[in-house]
C-alpha cells in the first residue's frame, strides 16, 4: 500500500487529497475533496471541537475515497495556529578534540543539543503567551539551514576536522494539547498518522518537490479561514515560520458588521465582489469593509516578517489558501508600500501558487485543484519524505531535511 492522504484541517474547510507515491519520487494524485467546517470547530487554526472536526474529516475522507476508488490508510496532517513556534536557532559548538574527524554520532549529538535548546525557547514562549508554566511542546519539524566548521561552509561535515562547528537549524514545536487533538481525530478515522507538519513548512516542501538541494527562495503566505501562516525560504531551506490569527473569515465578519447582515450573506457578498457580480449599490460598501480589514491584516504580515533578522528578505511572495483569492488582498500586497518598512531590496513580486508548476506532481485532468490545495499537496510531499528510506546521501543537509520528527 503506497497511498498517502494529505489532510488539511482548516478553519473553513477540511481538504483531503489522496495520492500514490511513484518509484521516481513523483506523486500521482488520485482524487481530492473538501468539506465545509461547522462554525466553532476551529479556533485560531487549532481544533476546538473534536467531534465536529471528526465529522467533517470523515465526510471529506469518504468522498475522496469514493472518487479515487482507493482506501486511505496513512495520512499526514497539517498543524497551524499562533502557538506553533517555528524558528531558526544558531549554535556554536566547540569540539573537545579538533584534530579528530567529525563522526556521524558526534553530529547527531550536536543536533540533539540544538533541538533541546530550541524546544526550551519554544516552551517558554508558549508558557508566556498562554499563562501556563506547565505547558508541554513537541518537536514537529526539523531541518538544517546551514553548517560551518571554523568559518568554512560545508554541506557534509562528516570526516572534517576543526575546532568550532556552527549550525543553523530550523525547528518547529507545537503544544501537546494540539497534537493530541489531531491524534484523536486520526484514531477515530482509523487512519495511521505518519507524521504532522507545520503547514507553511509543508507548502514549502510542495514548492521544492524532491529536490532538497534546490536554491528556491521566497516568502510563502498560506491565507486560510482563521489564520495566515508565513514561511521564509532561502536557497531551499525554511528559515522561519510565523502565524497570526487573521484569515478569510475576518474579512467576512468585517463585511457583516459594516452592512448589518449575517455571516452567510456577508460571505456571499465577498465572493460576489471578487467575481464581479455584486450589485453596484453594495460594491463600494463591501470594498470599504474589506479595505479596513486589509490594513489590520497587513500589519500582521509586517509584524510576522520584522522578526526576520538574517538579512534581506526574498522578493518572491507566493500566496495560497482559500483567503488568497481575494483580489483586493493581492492588489494591496503587490502595489502598496507595506514592504518599505521591512528588509526588502526592492518591491516584492506577488503571485498565486500555480499548482500545475509544482514539481513532481502528476495531476489527472479530471482532478480539480487550485492554490487553495497547496497545503494538502505539501503534506503529501512530507508523507513521501517520511516513507522514503533514508538515502545513503553524502549531503547531510539533504539527509536530515528528510527527517521530520514528532
Amino acid at each position: 500500500m503506497n497511498t498517502i492522504l494529505g489532510l488539511d484541517i482548516g478553519t473553513e474547510f477540511v481538504k483531503a487529497v489522496l495520492a500514490k507515491q511513484g518509484a521516481s519520487g513523483e506523486l500521482k494524485i488520485l482524487a481530492a475533496a473538501k468539506t465545509h467546517q461547522q462554525e466553532g470547530s476551529m479556533h485560531a487554526g487549532a481544533i476546538s471541537d473534536i467531534p465536529a472536526v471528526i465529522t467533517a474529516c470523515e465526510d471529506a475522507l469518504v468522498r475522496v475515497e469514493d472518487k479515487a476508488g482507493e482506501r486511505a490508510e496513512r495520512t499526514v496532517v497539517g498543524i497551524a495556529g499562533e502557538l506553533i513556534k517555528g524558528n531558526t536557532t544558531s549554535v556554536k559548538y566547540t569540539r573537545r578534540n579538533p584534530n579528530s574527524p567529525i563522526s556521524e554520532s558526534e553530529m547527531n549529538e550536536i543536533i540533539e543539543k540544538v533541538q533541546l535548546k530550541a524546544g526550551e525557547v519554544a516552551r517558554r514562549t508558549v508558557a508566556l503567551e498562554t499563562g501556563n508554566d506547565n505547558v508541554e511542546v513537541r518537536l514537529i519539524n526539523s531541518a538544517i539551514v546551514s553548517l560551518t566548521i571554523d568559518g568554512y561552509k560545508v554541506s557534509n561535515p562528516i570526516g572534517f576536522k576543526g575546532a568550532e562547528v556552527s549550525i543553523l537549524i530550523y525547528t518547529a514545536f507545537a503544544p501537546m494539547i494540539h497534537v493530541a487533538a489531531i491524534e484523536k481525530v486520526c484514531a477515530e478515522l482509523n487512519l495511521e498518522l505518519l507524521t504532522l507538519a507545520v503547514e507553511p513548512f509543508a507548502v514549502c516542501r510542495a514548492c521544492l518537490g524532491d529536490d532538497l538541494d534546490s536554491n528556491f527562495s521566497g516568502i510563502v503566505m498560506d491565507i486560510g479561514g482563521g489564520t495566515t501562516d508565513i514561511a521564509v525560504v532561502e536557497d531551499g531551506g525554511v528559515e522561519a515560520t510565523e502565524m497570526f490569527s487573521i484569515g478569510g473569515r475576518s474579512f467576512t465578519h468585517q463585511i457583516a458588521e459594516a452592512l448589518g447582515v449575517d455571516f452567510a450573506t456577508a460571505e456571499k457578498y465577498k465572493l460576489d465582489y471578487d467575481s464581479g457580480t455584486l450589485d453596484d449599490a453594495l460594491k463600494s460598501k463591501v470594498e470599504a469593509a474589506i479595505a479596513r480589514n486589509l490594513s489590520v491584516w497587513l500589519t500582521g504580515v509586517e509584524v510576522a516578517l520584522e522578526n526576520y533578522s538574517a538579512g534581506s528578505l526574498p522578493r518572491s511572495v507566493l500566496l495560497c489558501g482559500g483567503g488568497a483569492g481575494l483580489s483586493l488582498l493581492q492588489e494591496k500586497l503587490a502595489l502598496s508600500d507595506w514592504y518599505t518598512r521591512l528588509p526588502f531590496s526592492r518591491r516584492p513580486v506577488v503571485n498565486l501558487i500555480d499548482i500545475l508548476t509544482l514539481p513532481k506532481l502528476d495531476i489527472p485532468d479530471d482532478v480539480e485543484l487550485d492554490y487553495s490545495y497547496a497545503t494538502a499537496l505539501g503534506l503529501l510531499r512530507v508523507g513521501a519524505d517520511t516513507l522514503s528510506s533514508a538515502p545513503e546521501s553524502k549531503n547531510l543537509k539533504s539527509r536530515l531535511s528528510r527527517l521530520l520528527q514528532n
